[in-house]
């Protein structure tokens, strides 16, 4: 008995002490802070852009924000398991992973989350939803052939906790405003294209394209900026540390991101980049994308490895 404490405390112990409820809910006020800037960011955004075409593309762009931004809020689970190519899943069709959520999600005092499979080979994993009473998660097909049943459950304890740390409405809207901005910078890009094809002399049209492309190469990166100061990296820090406590150790899930992180070099997964900070590991690890990098926002896994070890 007292040789599982020790061992539980030294798997714990690159966290340091438990996180003190207040401190939970100080992290969720944030997060649902943060949530209302990016969805007034986003509206304002399509806005802006519509009025540089007179009243009519202000009254245009206010529509195509108010959508926008109703879709992200209210459609964010659907919008993520969409893009993963995810599909619902039933108790009958994978009863070992209906048995590991309905475990933690007992034990978290979670509601049960709608269960998704991807058909991905890399195995990877995300939780998506606005809050814990509407959350999904989803794993891949190449999860369920890569870890075993305890690292398993370390995946899913770590994604639960993203469900009951709030992070998932953030985590998607952040995602659909990354995804809106590159849209309006596409638009403007073929709004170029299209205008410069239109007519007027060859000096305008190559002025044009430029401009379209300058807006593709300066809205991308403020799409970045914008996911990465919506999503600190310590989110998954302590989406590790609550998984951990909730199993008592964090060495099965240590175990399940060497195997994730080591696949993701080698397997790839297409998944565009503002999607891919929702995954337990970075799907795009192994893949040259275009702004990948710009939408990195998970920690290295090393050192959540070592933390979850309880190693510096």
């Amino acid at each position: 008995m007292r040789e599982h404490a020790r061992s539980r405390t030294v798997a714990l112990s690159g966290y340091g002490t438990n996180v003190v409820p207040l401190e939970r809910k100080v992290s969720m006020f944030k997060n649902g802070v943060k949530t209302v800037v990016l969805l007034a960011a986003i509206g304002a955004l399509f806005m802006g852009v519509g009025s540089i075409f007179g009243s009519g593309g202000l009254a245009i762009g206010l529509l195509l924000g108010i959508v926008f931004v109703g879709g992200s809020y209210w459609f964010s689970d659907r919008l993520a398991v969409r893009a993963a190519g995810a599909v619902p899943v039933t108790e009958a069709e994978q009863p070992r992973l209906y048995a590991i959520v309905r475990e933690l999600t007992a034990r978290r005092g979670l509601p049960m989350p709608a269960v998704y499979l991807s058909p991905a080979a890399q195995p990877n994993a995300f939780a998506t939803g606005r809050n814990p009473n509407h959350a999904a998660v989803a794993v891949t097909q190449g999860l369920l052939q890569v870890v075993d049943e305890d690292e398993m459950r370390g995946v899913l304890a770590h994604e639960l906790s993203h469900v009951a740390n709030r992070d998932i409405l953030i985590t998607s809207v952040a995602a659909a405003a990354a995804m809106g901005i590159t849209f309006v910078a596409r638009m403007a890009m073929w709004g170029a294209l299209f205008g410069g094809l239109g007519g007027g002399s060859q000096r305008n049209r190559g002025g044009q394209n430029i401009l379209g492309a300058l807006a593709m190469m300066i809205l991308a990166p403020i799409a970045a900026v914008l996911l990465q100061m919506a999503l600190s990296r310590s989110r998954e820090f302590e989406a590790d540390h609550s998984g951990a406590e909730l199993l008592g150790t964090g060495e099965p899930l240590a175990r399940a991101l060497e195997k994730i992180d080591a696949y993701a070099k080698q397997v790839p997964m297409n998944v565009d980049p503002a999607h891919a900070t929702a995954y337990i590991i970075n799907p795009l690890t192994g893949r040259n994308v275009n702004f990948a990098n710009l939408f990195q926002t998970h920690p290295p896994t090393a050192e959540r490895i070592a933390r979850l070890r309880g190693q510096h």
